[in-house]
């Protein structure tokens, strides 16, 4: 007699299976496997879980937000965190009067560091791929609709018209270490990537520690290696784009889960004002000199470090949604998650297709 293939013998031989018995004991097998894998998925578990002899947290101020740093390592590395940051800080805050920044915008001659270096010629790559979208030079408008670093002044089409001749990358350049600009009254203003490359600083720095477990979060701005303290992927939340000017709100739109990758949202929920009855957002078309009036209300990008994650997340702000699909068709490296704002008030998602393998399931 034979039960799926098996030869049942009355006496004490040896069972034989025939042989699509053993093609059936395979399928059952590889069944098995498949329906493990599909509820303990590979990526979800990608390392050992952390002791908690070498887990740190950190977090602080910097750049005017708060910043929130795990890691594992054997010993506190605070010491050297505070000094990356610090070298952003003198490289590229305008509101810091030793900046080399400031320098330039004070119309000062000097040489400047590696720092400045890295992210103007970031700056000007990514100004080329989206078409003048993002440009750091953008700091005179910035400041004119009391975004940037000076007071506001009247904001009008006269006084916008004066001061677009001297916002435009095509205006600077940088040679032997030092910026030439075309206009004096030229600024610039690096706060839609200073924030990204600060948080890509720290996790060199951890990096060239031996860490390669680790989260830095600097006020949103997200860079993640190897595996979260439980053994998986980093969990990140994108957050619903809630008119919120103190960050208070923490709901979620969607959470990601990701490594060895970085994070940047722009949205224009947050940093806005209301002036006559009209909301004023802090994205500037460097184009136009007007803030942008697009549906998307929050742009969250994922690439392979934060600086270049947070200035695509600003670019599509500026380019509306038809503008960022053209952009991300020619970097497929690139990922991206919009929200938007219909016509009836709600609000609907659209995301890259490489996007959506990293969205966390709703039930988890």
């Amino acid at each position: 007699m034979k039960i799926f293939g098996i030869e049942q013998k009355e006496n004490n031989e040896p069972h034989k299976i025939s042989w699509w018995g053993w093609v059936l004991l395979v399928i059952l097998i590889l069944g098995t496997f498949i329906i493990y894998k599909q509820q303990h998925p590979s990526a979800e578990t990608i390392g050992k879980a952390w002791s908690q002899d070498n887990m740190q947290r950190t977090e602080g101020m910097v750049f005017g937000t708060i910043y929130h740093i795990t890691y594992q390592a054997d010993g506190d590395l605070q010491k050297g965190i505070d000094e990356t940051l610090a070298q952003v800080d003198s490289s590229l805050s305008p509101f810091n009067k030793a900046s080399v920044i400031t320098a330039i915008n004070n119309g000062e001659d000097i040489e400047v560091n590696e720092m400045f270096t890295d992210v103007f010629t970031l700056a000007k790559e990514i100004s080329k791929e989206t078409d003048g979208a993002f440009d750091i030079t953008v700091a005179p408008l910035v400041n004119l609709w009391g975004f940037g670093f000076k007071n506001m002044k009247q904001a009008n089409a006269d006084a916008i018209d004066s001061l677009r001749q001297y916002v435009g990358f095509n205006s600077v350049s940088l040679e032997n270490g030092h910026v030439k600009k075309e206009h004096p009254e030229t600024m610039l203003d690096c706060s839609a990537i200073a924030k990204g490359y600060g948080v890509d600083a720290v996790g060199k720095y951890l990096e060239s520690q031996g860490v390669t477990n680790y989260m830095v979060e600097i006020g949103g701005e997200v860079r993640v290696r190897g595996c979260n303290p439980n053994g998986m992927l980093w969990s990140i939340g994108i957050n619903k784009p809630i008119d919120d000017s103190l960050a208070v709100s923490g709901d979620i739109q969607q959470v990601l889960r990701i490594t060895d990758q970085a994070m940047a949202t722009s949205g224009n929920y947050r940093n806005f004002y209301i002036k006559d009855g009209k909301k004023y957002a802090h994205t500037i078309d460097p184009r136009t000199g007007y803030p942008v009036q697009h549906n998307i209300l929050s742009s969250t990008v994922v690439a392979k470090d934060c600086a270049t994650a947070d200035a695509y997340a600003t670019s599509f702000m500026v380019l509306g949604l038809d503008g960022a699909k053209e952009v991300l068709k020619r970097h497929p490296e690139i990922r991206a998650f919009f929200v938007c704002s219909k016509d009836d008030g709600t609000t609907e998602e659209w995301m890259s297709d490489n996007m959506k393998e990293l969205i966390a399931p709703k039930n988890n």
